[in-house]
């Protein structure tokens, strides 16, 4: 019987002596050569080396049992080199009956290795990152069984965790080494919720860190796993059988492969396998999670990128039925910054809003549910850092800039002290703005405005105080119907519209109807994939189409005005016809309440949200039928220049200063005026400084915008001469110029421009 042969308990005495080795008091290198020689002799190999990987990307010979020991520190592979290489590249097991045969076979004479012919190397990663590589080599040419490479892979495991945390080799002693990231690494992503934020690291949902990852009693471990696994699969089941899924959980789609995941035979079996090797049912999911991570993160398909989503978020939820926790949220410390592969707004909200000054996203949107969470909240947030969650470790110091998409860890000191002088600008800048919360809306020769605020969760109301703005002029009644699984029922749509109205305190409220389609959508709304979804079935379309729906909210929102007055705004009116029937619908359900004797609002107004050149040019024909007219300057400038204002390639033919532009707002306006109807603009247009001064001046005197835009553009408002600017463009709106911004800002001080406002003083991208 060979040595090899006689090697039948399993890892689980390797596991017991591993522990044994770890709590022996030795130098580094003494612990490092005792767990090779350790390791060959429960394995019957003849060699058995780790090579950990170096910040130059190299692999270096850091102990061995069987080769010469002049190698060790001298032996450094370069990425990709050799059979250790081609492990570390690919991130997976590799197993050669005869060695020196293989193609991508590199021999180094100081390691003498000519003698021995078969060949193990396995990855040792950590977070799906490498580590570096564990081998086992024999002086027979042999064929690999799959123990042997389970028994190393488990060895691999728990090594990297021992590395990295400094139980084997000291901090000072990992210098060089690429197992702790330290190099400041710079990240660009998507500025999804503008702000500035410095503070720590805090990871949402971490890799294990129990020291405690061989198990005590193997049985027991196996035990606790089927528990936690028959929870998760009920939890699941659960969400998905009760025909509702909480606010903010996921969708139909998702929890459905969850459910699929959580019944997959090979993911159960894995996990078994590596309990019964000896490891905790913590260290087991670890183990399975690194090595599908580790192979689905190379790969080009979406689909396997999207399999490895799933079955990682699977994974966390069961190490929370192991830990027995219900809530991914955790205690935070001061200035934390959230780092997620993708979070759900319950997730967010779960957090402690004092602590949390920023989330960055692997993925995500700028569209989806935890931005517009972290929109209403004020909390920074960048998308789309690939990589990021590989690279931070808990509690290294990070940047996130909300304005340029930037996510910094562990950034050099001149970027620290860059960014610090930012903060203290932006400070300064606030402070000002509080100071102007009260003040008079008018501008320096005397006109006044009206600051509104757009918004579209409960949440957010408390911005009215903190802003001064004069009501909600926007409230975007899509979310709710967004994060559901089914449509609201009438009761519950009531609920939060009235909720809307009594914190409003009295100040005038703005509701739209739904603008679902395009990007929005939701799973019980019916919806198809269209080539361009902006110009496609959506908003007010959808809601003539599919009048139900439509007339269900108009319903609820009557229900919820009580005897208190009603504004309804109808979306994306492309045409004269379609307001009419939309407020046909209003003014039918209002009758239906009156002809019940049920209480109806003290004023119903309808109201006309201009979004496209089409309705612009037919604007006279319907303003004797329309209450107000909100004006949403985003569509409908990107519909008059056909530009996606989204897409880098053509944004930068998307400027409303151009003459062209300015001219078609001008003749909105003067409409409005010449019918004696309401106008405003709302939307990131009229949130710049320097576009609403430019706003102001041609007669638009309320605005609506997100919550961090009032005190910049108040500021610049204040300090603006109105009347003067609007001469200056009137000589220059037939002008033959692609824009007229530089010429603004060099004639900003003859106007008034608070030009400092304009210009957001430290925005500066690092």
């Amino acid at each position: 019987m060979t040595a090899i042969e006689a090697f039948a308990p399993g890892p689980r005495r390797l596991l017991t002596r591993l522990r044994a080795l770890m709590a022996a008091r030795e130098d580094a290198q003494e612990r490092l050569d005792h767990l090779v020689r350790l390791i060959a002799q429960e394995t019957g190999a003849d060699v058995c080396s780790i090579y950990l990987a170096r910040r130059g990307g190299s692999l270096e010979l850091r102990a061995t049992h069987g080769l010469k020991q002049e190698a060790v520190h001298n032996t450094r592979l370069q990425p990709g080199e050799g059979l250790v290489g081609l492990v570390a590249r690919q991130a997976r097991p590799l197993a050669v009956a005869d060695a020196p045969t293989h193609p991508a076979f590199s021999y180094r004479p100081e390691t003498g290795e000519e003698p021995f012919k078969s060949f193990i190397g396995v990855p040792i990663l950590r977070g799906g990152r490498l580590v570096g590589v564990l081998t086992s080599q024999t002086l027979t040419s042999r064929d690999v069984g799959d123990d042997e490479i389970e028994t190393l892979q488990t060895v691999a495991m728990i090594l990297a965790e021992i590395v990295a945390s400094g139980d084997i080799i000291s901090a000072e002693e990992l210098a060089g080494l690429d197992v702790r990231p330290t190099k400041a690494e710079r990240f660009q992503g998507g500025a999804f919720s503008p702000g500035l934020a410095m503070g720590v690291a805090v990871v949402h949902e971490p890799h294990v860190t129990s020291l405690r990852l061989i198990a005590d009693d193997p049985d027991s471990e196996e035990a606790r796993l089927e528990t936690a696994l028959e929870n998760l699969r009920r939890s699941v089941d659960q969400m998905l059988d009760s025909g509702r899924v909480p606010f903010g959980g996921p969708t139909r789609d998702v929890i459905e492969a969850y459910r699929m995941f959580a019944h997959d035979r090979g993911w159960l079996n894995q996990l078994r396998d590596a309990v019964r090797q000896g490891l905790t049912a913590e260290a087991a999911v670890e183990r399975v999670r690194n090595e599908h991570r580790a192979r689905l993160m190379q790969a080009r398909d979406a689909n396997f990128r999207e399999r490895m989503h799933d079955l990682e978020d699977l994974a966390n939820r069961l190490l929370r039925h192991l830990d027995g926790e219900s809530s991914t949220a955790r205690p935070l410390p001061e200035n934390a910054i959230l780092i997620a592969r993708s979070i759900g707004p319950a997730e967010l909200l779960d957090y402690d809003r004092a602590r949390l000054k920023g989330v960055a996203l692997e993925e995500g949107s700028a569209s989806s549910h935890a931005v517009i969470v972290a929109k209403a909240l004020g909390i920074p947030l960048v998308g789309r850092v690939e990589g990021a969650l590989d690279r931070v470790e808990e509690g290294d110091p990070v940047i996130l800039d909300g304005e340029f998409g930037l996510l910094h860890i562990r950034p050099a000191e001149d970027v620290t002290e860059t960014y610090r002088e930012r903060t203290e600008a932006l400070s300064k800048r606030r402070a000002i703005f509080e100071q102007l919360r009260q003040a008079p809306s008018v501008t320096a020769d005397g006109q006044a405005f009206e600051l509104h605020l757009n918004i579209g969760l409960l949440i957010e109301l408390t911005r009215l105080a903190e802003t001064g703005a004069k009501g909600i002029g926007l409230f975007r009644t899509e979310f709710q119907f967004m994060v559901s699984d089914t449509l609201p029922r009438l009761d519950e749509q009531a609920e939060l519209y009235r909720a809307v109205v009594n914190a409003s305190n009295g100040h005038p409220v703005v509701f739209r109807t739904l603008d679902l389609g395009g990007d929005k959508v939701t799973s019980y709304a019916p919806s198809t994939r269209e080539p361009n979804p902006a110009l496609g079935w959506r908003a007010i379309r959808m809601g003539l189409d599919r009048p139900g729906l439509l007339r269900y909210q108009l319903r609820s929102l009557i229900h919820a005005a009580g005897e208190k007055p009603l504004k309804v705004l109808f979306p994306m009116i492309a045409a004269p016809w379609e307001f009419r029937a939309a407020k046909a619908m209003l003014v039918k359900e209002v009758e239906y309440f009156r002809r019940r004797g049920r209480t109806v609002p003290e004023t119903v107004e309808a109201g006309l949200m201009l979004e496209t050149p089409g309705m612009a040019w037919a604007i006279e024909q319907i303003l004797p039928e329309v209450d107000f007219v909100s004006v949403g300057a985003n569509d409908l400038m990107q519909y008059f220049y056909a530009a996606d204002r989204q897409n880098a390639r053509v944004s930068d033919r998307y400027d409303v200063l151009a003459p062209a532009a300015l001219q078609l707002l001008k003749s909105i306006r003067d409409a409005c005026v010449r019918h004696n109807v309401p106008v405003s603009i709302c939307g990131e247009l009229a949130g710049r400084p320097l576009e609403a001064c430019v706003l102001m001046a041609l007669g638009y005197d309320r605005m609506s915008m997100a919550a961090g835009s009032i005190g910049p553009v108040k500021r610049a408002l204040t300090a603006l001469d109105a009347g003067r600017l609007g001469t200056w463009l009137a000589s220059h709106m037939t002008d033959d110029l692609p824009s007229l911004r530089g010429g603004l800002l060099k004639a900003g001080s003859a106007a008034g421009l608070a030009v400092e406002a304009v210009d957001n003083p430290g925005a500066l991208r690092v």
